[in-house]
């Protein structure tokens, strides 16, 4: 009878090992390199421009506030002997001062820069993970996983990279939502 029982525990936990592999053979995954997603998506590069152009218009005030600083130093250092030495003292002070504030200036500028364009980097890398994730389900996925600056698949075959695929259909969905922004703006 002992003989029995375990003759069928063996042959049940050999059945249940075969049921496993059968399952674990059926799931259906694929990985995305993540890096290249940002790198290639025509939407990011196009939100990265206009980024760098707003850049470009916040920091002008600023740039032409340096300019003029750097010509009243310049104008200081000539004038410094012919003025004396307590003019000198006492111009040398207020441009210490207005330095210390363009530099206050300058690093509140780039703090926001970097604000606005993490919440702007933020919002498109949610905007493909929800993507992913819907581009999984339709073409159905057990698991997309993700390689990239944040690795977490030290290695995977080629076939079963489907960056190129997610990128193509990413970027003919930008064209095609771009595009019909375009023919409402122009209706209007």
């Amino acid at each position: 009878m002992k003989k029995a029982i375990l003759i069928l525990g063996v042959a049940l936990s050999i059945l249940a090992c075969n049921k496993n592999e059968g399952k674990s053979e059926s799931l259906k995954t694929a990985y995305i390199d993540t890096a290249e997603i940002l790198e290639k998506y025509e939407k990011f590069k196009a939100e990265d421009e206009k980024f760098k152009v707003k850049s470009q218009e916040m920091g002008r005030p600023l740039e032409a506030k340096v300019k003029a600083f750097q010509a009243e130093a310049q104008n200081f250092q000539q004038n410094a002997q012919v003025k004396g030495p307590q003019w000198a003292q006492q111009k040398g002070a207020e441009l210490t001062q207005r330095e210390q504030q363009l530099g206050m200036e300058q690093n509140a500028l780039l703090q926001q820069l970097q604000q606005e364009g993490g919440v702007l980097r933020d919002s498109i890398i949610k905007e493909v993970k929800v993507f992913i994730k819907e581009y999984g389900k339709k073409k159905g996925y057990d698991y997309v996983y993700g390689t990239g600056d944040a690795a977490t698949i030290l290695y995977a075959k080629d076939a079963y990279n489907i960056t190129d695929e997610v990128l193509k259909e990413l970027n003919d969905n930008y064209k095609a939502s771009d595009k019909k922004e375009e023919k409402t703006a122009v209706k209007k």
